[in-house]
């Protein structure tokens, strides 16, 4: 994707499938990054709010201010130059926390209480055999679901070169195992804590449902003042560095791929980075809000990856290497997904099932402090899972099924209203630098690559300007052989 040039990941949707079904992917895409945005916020929020003893929705409002300014202003280059300090202050603000927490009197031995009861249940815990397809379903949710995010392809399409963005995904990668690891240090810390000897009192967090609030808490009430004001600023700088980018994701998708390509394509640079703006302000506010009315921290941060698990990954597996498919596919394992995915129910969003897998089971969930007791359906079976393998089989099933019938000539060239099939190897509507020597299955690597043509302020909105100038992969020119 970076050698092709692409400026969004919406792009290679477009170019394959037509700017409706961009449209349409990018609901998903949006709502993803909507919600990431409000479960950090509300993350923050949650955290002011402990250690401060602030307002907790005035704490959100004040911290998305402040990323959605520095966004409008700076578009991708403050978002850059801001991670690289922000990262700085997570790195050090958590690790210097935990020698703290770790020497409180009131804390045991975190190896032992793993595995034996000492003030609490011990914090290791393990999988019951009837939730093992629930948590293999999970897994599987919050690992390839993290991938088709235009969050990530933003830093990769405005790398330098493809090799350096291919090495900065696998630093990334490792990184992202380090800087867990004083995360769940605090967690088991907070499980091995004796809260009757500290300030917060005899309930453990867990007894007073305040399990997601750990982190705060640890800082409070077990590090010194001082300590957990370091704490407090690793933890902003997180949510800042995650809330620009996501917000400014989003309305680079917007202004690009939906506003310039389905309504204004002779839109200027100059209205194109207004509309972004626009955005930031408008997705900003909406992430805002989703953080102030929800509950859930926890729940949040699963549903952001959970319509992008099952609708877009499996569009861009695909995109980008499975050959044939077509816009059709594309309806319909965007269809099937949506549909499977749905009618298994939500039990965060209040969302009742009308599709009821094998096992599924009816939870109680009991609020500690009101007594006030909740059920909820329990789908144990991997639905999300089988809903997007559905999706990937139904787009390649259905593209298939439709090239067969029109180039057989079972259907008529005139019910193909989507044009994905027929005037796709038209040569008379054809863009001649799509024409190859195989006309009959054009595949995305095979199209020659067209440069981007981005004027100065909007080429830094989008993506670095040095994007077309290297590995020879943005050259307009055929080669000899696709005369």
């Amino acid at each position: 994707m970076r050698s092709q040039g692409y400026v969004t990941m919406l792009d290679p949707f477009q170019l394959l499938y037509g700017k409706r079904m961009g449209g349409l992917l990018f609901i998903p895409a949006l709502m993803g990054e909507i919600f990431w945005s409000a479960a950090i916020l509300s993350a923050l929020g949650a955290t002011l709010s402990v250690i401060v003893d602030i307002n907790i929705n005035m704490s959100v409002v004040i911290s998305a201010l402040i990323a959605i300014f520095y966004t409008l202003v700076g578009g991708l280059y403050s978002v850059a130059y801001t991670d690289v300090v922000q990262l700085f202050c997570i790195f050090l603000g958590l690790w210097i926390s935990v020698p703290f927490a770790l020497s409180n009197p009131a804390v045991s031995d975190i190896s032992i209480t793993a595995k034996e009861v000492i003030y609490q249940s011990p914090w290791l815990g393990k999988i019951v055999p009837e939730d093992k397809w629930l948590w293999a379903d999970n897994f599987c949710l919050l690992m390839l679901g993290g991938i088709p995010w235009q969050v990530y392809f933003q830093r990769v399409l405005s790398a330098s070169s493809a090799t350096y963005a291919q090495v900065l995904s696998f630093l990334a990668a490792f990184g992202c195992l380090v800087m867990a690891v004083p995360s769940v240090l605090i967690g088991a810390i907070g499980a091995s804590t004796d809260w009757n000897q500290t300030t917060y009192g005899s309930l453990a967090p867990k007894d007073k449902d305040e399990s997601d609030m750990i982190l705060p808490i640890v800082l409070q009430h077990l590090c010194p003042p001082y300590i957990s004001f370091f704490g407090l600023g690793a933890v902003s700088a997180a949510v800042m560095s995650s809330a620009d980018s996501s917000i400014l994701s989003a309305s680079s998708m917007f202004a690009k791929n939906i506003y310039q390509e389905a309504f204004r394509q002779s839109a200027s640079d100059w209205e194109i980075v207004w509309v972004m703006r626009c955005t930031i302000f408008v997705f900003g506010a909406a992430a805002t809000a989703m953080a102030l009315l929800t509950g859930s921290v926890y729940g949040l941060w699963y549903l952001s990856s959970d319509l992008v698990y099952v609708i877009i990954f499996p569009q861009l597996l695909s995109v980008l290497f499975v050959k044939g498919t077509n816009t059709y596919g594309s309806v319909a394992g965007y269809t099937f997904g949506l549909l499977l995915r749905i009618g298994g129910g939500e039990p965060y969003l209040k969302l009742p099932p009308f599709i009821y897998y094998p096992g599924w089971v009816t939870q109680e969930k009991v609020h500690h402090l009101t007594g006030d007791v909740e059920y909820f359906i329990q789908q144990r079976f991997p639905f999300k899972s089988v809903s997007m393998l559905a999706s990937l089989l139904a787009n390649i099933g259905f593209s298939y099924l439709t090239k067969y019938l029109f180039e057989s000539g079972m259907l008529s060239h005139k019910y193909d209203f989507l044009d994905a099939v027929v005037s796709k190897h038209s040569k008379e509507i054809m863009d001649k630098t799509t024409l190859v020597n195989n006309q009959d299955n054009i595949r995305l690597a095979e199209m020659a690559p067209v440069r981007q043509a981005l004027g100065a302020s909007r080429g830094g909105t989008f993506t670095n300007t040095e994007i077309l100038s290297d590995d020879g992969g943005s050259s307009p020119e055929p080669s000899e052989n696709e005369d």
